[in-house]
């Protein structure tokens, strides 16, 4: 396994991190959680991704309990906070003080931690004044029970203002986590350019896009039964927007360029966006053990400049790009 620097930072992070969204407390049974995690980390996954909306809050439990007897410090775990938990009162949401300082415990007594390595915005709070937001995660640094901070879809504009916040009040924004993969293109015109100039690193989700490049789907054809798209409770809806017969059509035409470089579609999936160099780590999930492995096969892998030139040929057309797509509620959910 590699590890990259995430942001201008001294912390590494696996290129492959683990993440459990949907996935636990919701669509595997705990113990098969649990094996999915050790086989995370027999095949040298260090990061741990999760948030605390996950199954509202059942997500954490489940990481932590599957982590506990390991090496604290051999480990970076990473957990979110702004979508709504709990019984979703008015304050059970965003990124009012109220809301950070409280869920920061609960997120900690859940993953059986006294700290994570990164806690981050879950999007931007159009209700909250970015300033308080950016005050409570520096003082959930200050009091030792975050290392980092970091954001996930946040655009440019939001990236500039939340890191000149945080240089101010002298802690480090290091990360942002938005969705990213060969279909889904938004942060390459903006949010790239600003984070490589801030120094933040990408942790980016839905590399395979949402199983779509892993070529199991095909035009014409109806959805494999037992796959996510069937699964009205395990995602399906996320899924929606890449079934469209000409995506399908063109995700085909990987099956080769894959096969050339020795890979699966979805292990070369992985290693697209690894060759992005904004990006620290790709998060992947797994409901089953064997899974595992075969995501972290994709990392260390140099995609050479034809092969990157086939890839957009095949699929580039078809990709969005357009930064105003990366958006954040205006207000929040409840």
């Amino acid at each position: 396994m590699e590890h990259r620097h995430l942001g201008h930072s001294g912390l590494k992070i696996s290129e492959i991190t683990y993440g459990n969204w949907i996935t636990h407390g919701s669509q595997i049974e705990n113990d098969v959680a649990t094996q999915c995690v050790h086989a995370a980390l027999d095949a040298g996954i260090t990061t741990f991704d999760t948030a605390d909306v996950y199954a509202n809050t059942v997500a954490e439990q489940v990481l932590g309990d599957a982590l506990a007897g390991q090496r604290r410090e051999s480990l970076e775990i990473f957990t979110k906070v702004y979508f709504p938990t709990g019984p979703k009162g008015p304050n059970d949401t965003g990124l009012s003080r109220k809301h950070i300082m409280e869920s920061i415990d609960g997120s900690l007594k859940r993953l059986g931690t006294d700290y994570v390595d990164l806690y981050q915005a879950h999007r931007f709070d159009h209700e909250t004044p970015l300033e308080e937001t950016m005050q409570a995660f520096a003082d959930v640094v200050r009091q030792g029970k975050a290392l980092y901070i970091g954001v996930s879809e946040w655009t440019a504009e939001q990236l500039r203002a939340g890191h000149a916040l945080a240089k101010e009040l002298g802690v480090q924004l290091i990360s942002n986590q938005p969705q990213y993969n060969m279909l889904w293109r938004v942060i390459e015109p903006e949010v790239v350019p600003a984070a490589e100039e801030l120094g933040i690193s990408q942790i980016v989700w839905s590399p395979i896009a949402q199983g779509v490049l892993t070529g199991k789907y095909r035009a014409g054809q109806p959805v494999p039964e037992g796959s996510r798209a069937s699964d009205a409770d395990g995602g399906a809806q996320f899924i929606q927007k890449y079934l469209d017969d000409e995506i399908l059509a063109a995700v085909e035409k990987l099956e080769p360029i894959a096969k050339d470089n020795g890979l699966t579609q979805a292990q070369l999936a992985v290693a697209w966006v690894l060759q992005n160099q904004n990006v620290a780590s790709a998060l992947v999930g797994a409901s089953r053990p064997e899974q595992i492995q075969s995501n972290v096969d994709a990392a260390g892998v140099a995609l050479d400049s034809s092969t990157m030139e086939a890839i957009d040929a095949a699929v580039g057309h078809l990709a969005k790009d357009d930064p105003a797509l990366t958006v954040s509620p205006e207000s929040r959910l409840t």
